[in-house]
């Protein structure tokens, strides 16, 4: 019995959320998703019960890949979800663990596996996060004797970040099974994003005696008879340079995403009835800057807890490497040149950090993006052997597949590369001018937003001719 196996059979002693016997309406599966929602808002905004702090720094783009908010229950948020599915993703791709994810066995082991693995994860991180004194005062140099908190105050916030955790896990689980619609992970991440939007357009709390919502800071600049220019650019982002970002940064998402590149088909069962397969021009979607996005979420979230041990069991010089601070900001490291500037201002006092962290987002964004399109079953050999199984063909060509995995790759990979540097340009443009949520928020949301769109729609048109649902055998 193999490692995956261990962890599957687990997984069948961890509660669940059972499918529904019967398929619910659009409108009850609205609602459970509408509820899910409302779970995860309220776990977002609980305190965690006995801690001093809200906990270590942490940058906005950790907050937004991980739908995450520090000092609360959904500190860790979806973090051990999506690296859990990442990590198992890349080493099926690689064949490092031999699963045919189109079977429905091994997709069910693997579904299984990953639950074990995110659960694990989010024990492990819990864990470090109490034993790091992630919340308290340190006494001394060793956090994990020298910290001011009782015993039982860091079982209880460990316990409190597992079991919330858990709830997210479970809320997943429920719209994915049937109960409501897309994914919670997606529905918690555009949660995320539209609410730092709105936070960034008309929050009216005050920093340095300034509102930090660009609509209340527009009243009063101008009431103050204030710089005019601050409305345009200001330290942080939130002025109009980053409001006018955000606006055209959608529109281009939502046209790329219509633009597609199509190749003339036949199919000798049909009597040789012409048609074309469209692929998207935008082939590799938002996945390559989402993958960028949780690598560096994990960079960022593992040197602040090992931050702590710097006069203890690891060298301070090693934690610098992932992350330096200074006064409570990260200034050096690697985390520091993946974050994205926060500002035009940003940008132009710190040029180097900007190159780099453009430099980097384009070359990890194209090799996520090959990566991606190898190990999910987009490659030109998988999409021939597909061509090849629905009897289509490419008119003038063999029916071989290794001929037509040549002509595929003519299209797909350079599609591939064109597609992850693209969306990579879209979000380091968008970071460098400050655009409200963040260039990585921005393209999860508007993706997030499309699928949902065209989910609501496919759903609406079943329940209006339910003679589709028997064609499609539903």
């Amino acid at each position: 019995m193999g490692l995956m196996d261990v962890m599957a059979r687990i997984a069948n002693y961890i509660p669940t959320v059972e499918k529904p016997k019967i398929k619910p309406g659009l409108y009850e599966r609205l609602m459970w998703t509408a509820l899910a929602l409302i779970i995860y808002v309220i776990m977002a905004n609980t305190p965690l019960y006995g801690i001093q702090t809200q906990g270590g720094p942490q940058i906005l783009l950790v907050q937004i890949i991980f739908a995450s908010n520090r000092g609360t229950l959904m500190e860790l948020g979806i973090g051990p979800i999506v690296t859990a599915g990442l990590i198992m993703q890349i080493l099926v791709g690689a064949k490092i663990i031999d699963l045919d994810l189109s079977n429905p066995e091994d997709r069910k082991k693997f579904t299984a596996a990953q639950k074990t693995f995110a659960l694990l994860l989010a024990g492990f991180e819990a864990v470090m996060y109490v034993i790091a004194c992630r919340y308290w005062t340190l006494t001394g140099p060793n956090p994990l004797f020298n910290c001011s908190a009782e015993a039982w105050q860091r079982i209880a916030v460990g316990a409190q970040l597992f079991i919330a955790t858990y709830i997210v896990i479970l809320l997943d689980e429920m719209i994915q099974k049937g109960w409501g619609i897309g994914s919670g992970v997606s529905l918690f991440i555009l949660a995320g994003v539209a609410n730092t939007i709105m936070w960034n357009l008309l929050s009216p709390l005050t920093y340095r005696e300034e509102p930090i919502g660009f609509i209340p800071f527009v009243f009063h600049t101008i009431s103050n008879n204030g710089d005019i220019n601050a409305i345009i650019m200001r330290p942080g982002g939130r002025d109009l340079v980053g409001l006018i970002a955000t606006l055209i940064i959608i529109f281009v998402l939502v046209y790329l995403d219509g633009m597609k590149v199509e190749i003339p088909v036949t199919s000798p069962r049909l009597q040789s009835i012409k048609t074309r397969i469209p692929l998207k021009f935008l082939y590799v979607t938002n996945i390559p800057v989402l993958f960028v996005g949780i690598l560096y979420a994990d960079v960022l979230v593992f040197a602040s807890l090992f931050r702590n041990y710097g006069g203890g069991v690891i060298p301070q010089w090693i934690v610098d490497i992932l992350a330096k601070y200074e006064e409570n900001r990260l200034v050096g490291g690697i985390a520091y040149y993946l974050a994205p500037p926060n500002s035009l201002l940003g940008a132009i006092r710190d040029p180097l950090h900007a190159f780099i962290h453009s430099i980097s987002l384009l070359v990890l964004a194209t090799l996520f993006g090959i990566m991606w399109v190898e190990i999910s079953g987009l490659s030109a050999s998988s999409q021939a052997e597909e061509l090849i199984k629905s009897g289509m063909e490419i008119p003038g060509i063999r029916r071989n597949p290794k001929i037509l995995e040549r002509i595929l790759a003519r299209y797909i990979w350079p599609l591939t590369i064109l597609s992850s540097l693209i969306v990579a340009t879209i979000a380091v443009s968008a970071d460098l001018l400050g655009a409200y949520g963040t260039g990585t928020g921005l393209l999860l949301a508007v993706g997030i937003v499309q699928q949902y769109y065209t989910m609501i729609a496919y759903e609406r048109a079943l329940e209006a001719y339910p003679l589709l649902k028997k064609l499609i055998g539903e």
